[in-house]
C-alpha cells in the first residue's frame, strides 16, 4: 500500500471515532431504501449493509462520472482501462465484475452478452439518486446477485414547473453541458433532460507491439470520448388506488482507444414501465415491464466480431400484503427474455429467457427484526437454481444494533462464456456462492457509525485465463473482508468515511491456491468533507487503494496509490452558481489495469441554473 493512501486510510480511521460525540450533523440518516427488499424501508432498517447517494450528493462531488462517484465506497473495487469512457468494470465484495446485479429504474442493464454493465456510458446528469446494497440478492433479484445489487434511478421532479441548466469544462478538452424542464403536482409529474459531454482524452494505453504488452500496440496518442444522453419520465395518479408511471433513458457514445479496434460506437437504452394498485392499506399490487438494449460497433480488421446488439425484455409482479403491523409479506413473479444479434454469429445458443418465483416476510417484533425470503429460477438454459436469504437485527439501546444474515446466490455463464469463438468454453456450469455478514451499528441525532464483517464462499468460480486465453472455472473462491462506515458533521464539516478490507482468495488446490484474485484491491478508503461558508461550500475527497495483481498468477503487481481533489462551490444569486474542481492535485500516476493510464491533475470550472 502507498505512503499516500495509508495516510488517507488513517485519516479515515481517525474521523470515524468522532462520528460516536457529534451532536449536530446535517446528514439525514432517514433516506428511503428500495433495493435492499424490494420495498420502501428506512435505510436505517435495513438488515443488509447499504447505503443511498442522492442527487444533493452527486452534485456536491461534482463528479464527472459514475466511476468517479463510486469510487471508494464501502466495499467497491473500480477498474478503469485509459480514463473517462473507457471500459470500467465494478467489484463489489470482491466477486467477479458479472456478479452485481445493476438496474435503472427497476431493469437490469447487465449485458446478455458479457454479462457487464457499461456503467461508463451513463451520465450522471441523468442520475436522481443511486443504491447500493452490499451481499447476495438472489433470492429477491435472481442470477447474477452474489457480491449485491446497484440500482441507479434516473431524475425525478417534484414541485412547480422548473428548467434546470449546466455548462462546463476543464482539461484534456473536456466539456459538457445538460439541461432539463420539469416539475410535479400532487396527482401527476413529468421531466425531460439531455446531456452531452466530451473530451479529447488521455493516452489510454502505454502497451508495446514488441513484446505485445497491454493493448499490443505503439499508439501514444489522445483518446477521446463523447457522450450524449436523453431522458424522460412521468407518473400519474389516476385515483387514491392507482398510481401509473413510466421513463426512458438513452445514452450513445464515441470512444476513441489503442489496440485492436480504435475506434467504438455504443447504443445503451433503457425503457421502465410501472402500474401500482393499492385497493387498501394492506395491499399493494404492482406491474412491471422493462426493456434494455445495449449495441457496440468496434472498428477492426474483423468487423464481424466487432459488432453486438443485446436485448432483455422483462416483466414482473409483485404483491405486498400487511399481515399485521410490522408484519409485511411480498410475493411475485419475475420473466426476462435475453437475445443477441451480431457478435453473436456462430453461437450455439442465442437467446434464453428465466422465470424467478420468490416470497419474503419482514417483521419486526419489538426490538427485533426479521427477514426471510426464497426463490427459484427456472433458466431456459440450465435448469432450476433454488436461494435463499435470513437476516435478523436487534436494537440495543442507545442507538446499538446488531445484525446477522446469510444468503445464497448462483450465477448462470453468460453467452460470451459459454460460446465467445476466441474465449468461450461451452461445458461452464452455473457458479454457486453462500454468504455470511455480521454487523454492529450505532446511531444518534444526525451521526452514525457502522462495522460489516463478512465471508463469501463460491463454487465454480468463473475467470478468464491469460495463459490459454479461455475461460476456466476455477473451483473454490473465498472472499473475507470487513467494512467500516461512519458519517456525521463536526464544526461546522460535514463527513463521510468509508473504510473497506477485502481478502479474496483462490481456494483451488494447486499452483494458484491461495493467490488473490485478480484485480481487486485489498484495502480502499475514502473520506469526503464539506464546509459552507455563506455563499461559499468547500470539499475534498481523499481517495487510497492499496496494491492489487493484475492476473491469477499473481505476477503482475499494480502498487497502491492515493488521490486527493478539491472543490468550491459559489452562489452568485438564489439559483446560479459557480463550481470549480481539481480533481488528483499532487497528479498521482497510477494504475488500476496494467498498462492503462489514469488521468493525472485535471482542472474542472462550470456554472449551474437550478432554481430553489
Amino acid at each position: 500500500m502507498s505512503v499516500q493512501s495509508r495516510i488517507l486510510s488513517l485519516a479515515v480511521l481517525a474521523a470515524l471515532p468522532g462520528v460516536a460525540h457529534a451532536q449536530n450533523a446535517a446528514t439525514a440518516l432517514d433516506e428511503v431504501l428500495v433495493t435492499a427488499t424490494r420495498t420502501p424501508i428506512a435505510l436505517t432498517d435495513s438488515l443488509n449493509p447499504a447505503q443511498v447517494i442522492d442527487r444533493a450528493a452527486i452534485e456536491s462531488s461534482q463528479a464527472t462520472s459514475l466511476q468517479d462517484l463510486l469510487r471508494g465506497r464501502a466495499g467497491i473495487n473500480l477498474t478503469n482501462t485509459g480514463g473517462l469512457g473507457k471500459q470500467t468494470s465494478l467489484f463489489l465484495r470482491g466477486t467477479n465484475s458479472s456478479h452485481t446485479v445493476v438496474l435503472v429504474d427497476g431493469v437490469r442493464i447487465n449485458t446478455a452478452d458479457f454479462g457487464l454493465a457499461m456503467l461508463q456510458d451513463l451520465p450522471l446528469a441523468q442520475i436522481e439518486r443511486v443504491e447500493i446494497v452490499r451481499g447476495p440478492q438472489s433470492s429477491l433479484y435472481g442470477a447474477d446477485a452474489i457480491g449485491g445489487v446497484v440500482q441507479i434511478f434516473t431524475r425525478r421532479n417534484t414541485g412547480g414547473f422548473a428548467p434546470r441548466l449546466e455548462l462546463g469544462g476543464g482539461s484534456n478538452g473536456l466539456r459538457q453541458a445538460s439541461g432539463g424542464i420539469g416539475g410535479g403536482t400532487e396527482r401527476g409529474w413529468f421531466g425531460i433532460d439531455i446531456a452531452y459531454q466530451h473530451s479529447d482524452g488521455i493516452d489510454a494505453c502505454r502497451g508495446s507491439a514488441a513484446t505485445f504488452q497491454g493493448c499490443g500496440a505503439d499508439e501514444p496518442d489522445r483518446d477521446g470520448y463523447r457522450n450524449l444522453s436523453k431522458s424522460a419520465r412521468g407518473g400519474y395518479h389516476v385515483n387514491d388506488q392507482w398510481t401509473v408511471e413510466g421513463s426512458a433513458l438513452r445514452a450513445e457514445a464515441e470512444n476513441h482507444y489503442d489496440g485492436y479496434y480504435n475506434y467504438s460506437e455504443t447504443l445503451q437504452q433503457v425503457l421502465a414501465g410501472k402500474v401500482r394498485y393499492a385497493p387498501s392499506e394492506r395491499l399493494t399490487v404492482t406491474a412491471n415491464i422493462g426493456r434494455s438494449d445495449n449495441e457496440s460497433d468496434n472498428s477492426g480488421p474483423f468487423d464481424a466480431f466487432g459488432r453486438a446488439q443485446t436485448q432483455r425484455d422483462s416483466a414482473s409482479v409483485q404483491a405486498d400484503i400487511g399481515l399485521a403491523d410490522g408484519q409485511l409479506l411480498s410475493g411475485g413473479v419475475d420473466w426476462s427474455d435475453d437475445s443477441l444479434d451480431g457478435s453473436s454469429a456462430g453461437y450455439l445458443v442465442d437467446s434464453r429467457d428465466n422465470t424467478g418465483v420468490f416470497l419474503q416476510y419482514q417483521g419486526r417484533f419489538g426490538q427485533h427484526q426479521l427477514q426471510a425470503s426464497v426463490r427459484n429460477d427456472d433458466n431456459e438454459q440450465f435448469g432450476n437454481h433454488t436461494t435463499g436469504s435470513l437476516a435478523w437485527g436487534m436494537e440495543l439501546g442507545g442507538g446499538w444494533k446488531l445484525t446477522a444474515s446469510h444468503g445464497t446466490a448462483f450465477k448462470a455463464p453468460t453467452f460470451s462464456d459459454l460460446y465467445d469463438p476466441w474465449s468461450g468454453v461451452a461445458t461452464l456450469d452455473p457458479e454457486k456462492a453462500r454468504s455470511t455478514n455480521v454487523g454492529v451499528a450505532q446511531q444518534g441525532q444526525g451521526w452514525r457509525w457502522g462495522l460489516d464483517v463478512y465471508e463469501t464462499r463460491v463454487d465454480d468460480l468463473i475467470t478468464y485465463d491469460a495463459a490459454t486465453f479461455r475461460m476456466t472455472q476455477v473451483e473454490k473462491a473465498r472472499i473475507r473482508g470487513a467494512e467500516l462506515t461512519g458519517t456525521t458533521r463536526v464544526a461546522g464539516i460535514d463527513v463521510n468515511a468509508q473504510l473497506s478490507y477485502t481478502d479474496p482468495r483462490n481456494h483451488t488446490v494447486g499452483t494458484q491456491y491461495d493467490n488473490w484474485l485478480a484485480r481487486r484491491a485489498q484495502q480502499t478508503a475514502r473520506i469526503d468533507m464539506d464546509r459552507r461558508f455563506g455563499d461559499v461550500r468547500v470539499g475534498v475527497t481523499g481517495f487510497g487503494a492499496g496494491k492489487r495483481y493484475d492476473d491469477a498468477a499473481n505476477t503482475v503487481k499494480l502498487g497502491g496509490y492515493g488521490t486527493l481533489d478539491v472543490r468550491l462551490e459559489y452562489a452568485l444569486g438564489p439559483d446560479w452558481s459557480l463550481l470549480a474542481r481539481a480533481a488528483n492535485v499532487f497528479d498521482r500516476r497510477y494504475e488500476t489495469v496494467a498498462w492503462y493510464n489514469q488521468p493525472g491533475r485535471e482542472y474542472q470550472l462550470s456554472v449551474r441554473y437550478q432554481p430553489q
